[in-house]
């Protein structure tokens, strides 16, 4: 897709939303249907939309939940398949964007690299560099919306190990797949327990000689069916738009109820979790060394397998799991510290994400420059002491977009609010008695990692950050605007 320039008559806008990734592009529909007066545009560092669903391209990639969730609530998702490929996920979105005519108003190749708030005009201007070019231009706007995601896109977790040099094969980092790798019956390595690396093995094992899954930990893992057989009939009985809605209602309260369970019994649902693998496996498989996680389930987010695909693979024959940690590369593979080594003629690096919001910039507000971590979340979707300004972030434990919708939900009945009463700034004002907690109450390595840039969330509503869907929609949608804690204002201007 072609970049289109900045123009002066494009400011000041009403809105100005930063990436056009899921987030991005749904934010701009609701923005036009619940706001049809705003002006807005779109601005995407890279030169297609899409975000995650076009960066990443490493074999098998799909969706981590269903899509009936990660869907939006405004379209339906009517693809038979619940779990989904990343193709028919980025086909989605962009269908989005034409169905609603999203397109023009975005501009590709323009990356914001820093953003201030003047309070005598109430306005952001915020500094925007064309990627083609390298030239940097400003551009205004009345609301900012951070739609640009929390990990970076240039920069994956990529740990170093002794004799890397070594290895005679390629070294391969699925954020950055090579189109011309070939690992048809050759022996693959893929290091890493998380989502990308139980995708990866199953794909890969369909032409590769073997895959091995190195881990230095176990993961929990799920098999969940690829298609949901309710879904189906639900939507042979029920209009469209009707069944989408029920099927939507049906997995949120499933996986809230799920969630609840998993935390008040802890033990419980590690036993369950563990026994569904090793009706998958055998008896005669190490479920315990392999399958069995340190730590309670979602501690870390838990793995779904669509058709229980890695497990069929490993039954083959096809792809195993060795548990243990690595001392260093050879020539032809892994040399672990147990004493065992691994061969292989190629080696996947599925070692994770590095955590980086809004591309690693920070706000100045009136001269002031506020670093992100300094800051407390209301609502988990505005910033504390930082005016007009709203971000994207879904949750942990359920589908990205669940939160995103009800955050745009949110934003647009902020904007109507403070356009009836003539307000042109909000801001949520930090209360002196609300002790800080870390945003994201999660062990994974990319949390942990990159906890110190994230925000704080509080000990008390609004300030709270929950990974409940039920508990937002009534705190969110329900919840009154003026309520003490954001402050409106008037422009002196």
């Amino acid at each position: 897709m072609s970049s289109s320039p900045l123009s002066p008559d494009e400011s000041p806008l009403d809105v100005l939303i930063v990436g056009a990734g899921l987030s991005g592009i749904g934010t701009a529909v609701w923005l036009q249907n619940e706001c049809p007066g705003k002006r807005y545009a779109i601005l995407e560092a890279r030169q297609t939309l899409g975000g995650t669903w076009d960066l990443f391209r490493y074999p098998g990639i799909r969706s981590d939940s269903d899509m009936y969730t990660l869907g939006y609530a405004f379209k339906p998702w009517l693809n038979a398949r619940a779990i989904a490929d990343g193709p028919s996920i980025r086909q989605y979105i962009e269908e989005t964007a034409h169905e609603y005519g999203i397109l023009p108003h975005i501009r590709f190749g323009h990356k914001v690299v820093g953003a201030s708030w003047a309070s005598t005009d109430a306005l952001w201007t915020v500094a925007v560099v064309d990627v083609a070019t390298g030239v940097t231009q400003p551009m205004k706007t009345r609301f900012l919306y951070m739609c640009s995601g929390y990990y970076s896109y240039d920069h994956p977790h990529r740990p170093t190990f002794a004799g890397e040099a070594d290895f005679k094969g390629p070294i391969i980092l699925p954020q950055f797949w090579p189109r011309d790798v070939s690992y048809a019956g050759k022996r693959v390595v893929v290091i890493g327990s998380g989502a990308t690396a139980m995708t990866l093995v199953p794909a890969m094992a369909q032409t590769a000689e073997h895959v091995t899954m190195v881990q230095r930990s176990p993961t929990y893992v799920v098999a969940m069916p690829g298609e949901d057989a309710v879904a189906q009939r639900i939507r042979q009985l029920l209009p469209e738009r009707l069944a989408y809605r029920l099927i939507r209602l049906k997995n949120m309260v499933q996986r809230v109820v799920v969630f609840w369970i998993a935390r008040q019994w802890p033990k419980l649902a590690k036993k369950q979790l563990v026994q569904l693998v090793r009706e998958e496996l055998g008896l005669n498989y190490d479920v315990d060394k392999h399958f069995s996680p340190r730590y309670n389930p979602w501690d870390q987010r838990v793995c779904l397998v669509p058709d229980g695909d890695l497990f069929g693979t490993i039954r083959a024959g096809k792809a195993s799991v060795v548990t243990d940690e690595i001392e260093r590369f050879t020539a032809d593979g892994l040399q672990l510290k147990s004493g065992e080594h691994v061969p292989a003629d190629v080696v996947v690096m599925a070692t994770g994400l590095t955590i980086q919001l809004f591309g690693g910039m920070a706000f100045t507000v009136d001269g002031k420059v506020h670093q992100t971590s300094e800051l407390m979340a209301y609502k988990g979707m505005m910033l504390s002491d930082v005016p007009n300004l709203a971000i994207a972030f879904g949750y942990t434990n359920a589908s990205w977009t669940l939160k995103t919708d009800l955050t745009a939900s949110y934003v647009c009945r902020l904007l109507r609010y403070m356009d009836r009463h003539g307000y042109t700034t909000v801001v949520p004002r930090r209360q002196p008695d609300v002790e800080p907690r870390p945003f994201l109450d999660f062990t994974s390595g990319y949390v942990q990692r990159g906890a110190h840039l994230l925000p704080q969330q509080g000990s008390r509503r609004p300030w709270q950050v929950y990974q409940n869907y039920l508990k937002d929609l009534f705190t969110i949608r329900f919840g009154r605007l003026n309520d003490g804690v954001l402050h409106f204002g008037k422009s002196q201007n």
